[in-house]
């Protein structure tokens, strides 16, 4: 399930980054506001968080939270690929690197939870 959180949860943030494109150059917290509700993208992407946020609850009425919020930390592992894929960020051999650890750190933590 937590799984599932971070897939659901990389997708809102790549949704309210597309949304962000339509609220104006300097907009203020309030035309922000505002704009969560009127901008489909931004709304979308705000539901998205919820909806992962509700699976994350659920996941932690039964796992470790040591062991759930590594995990949860592959949501930046899916962000960066859909970053290149989608708003054609660069990726460079830092990120890269810096990508490897993460999943490396959570399959390690993942193994000790077994042991």
């Amino acid at each position: 399930m937590v799984l599932l959180c971070t897939l659901i949860n990389a997708a809102s943030q790549i949704f309210m980054k597309l949304g962000t494109a339509h609220l104006g150059k300097n907009p203020s917290m309030a035309q922000t506001a505002i704009g969560i509700l009127t901008i489909p993208m931004l709304f979308f992407g705000l539901a998205l968080l919820g909806v992962s946020t509700v699976l994350y609850v659920l996941a932690l009425r039964k796992g470790d939270l040591s062991l759930l919020y590594p995990v949860f930390t592959l949501t930046y592992v899916w962000v960066a690929v859909l970053s290149v894929q989608i708003l054609h960020e660069s990726m460079n051999n830092l990120k890269i690197g810096g990508l490897a650890l993460i999943i490396a750190g959570v399959a390690v933590l993942g193994r000790a939870s077994r042991q």
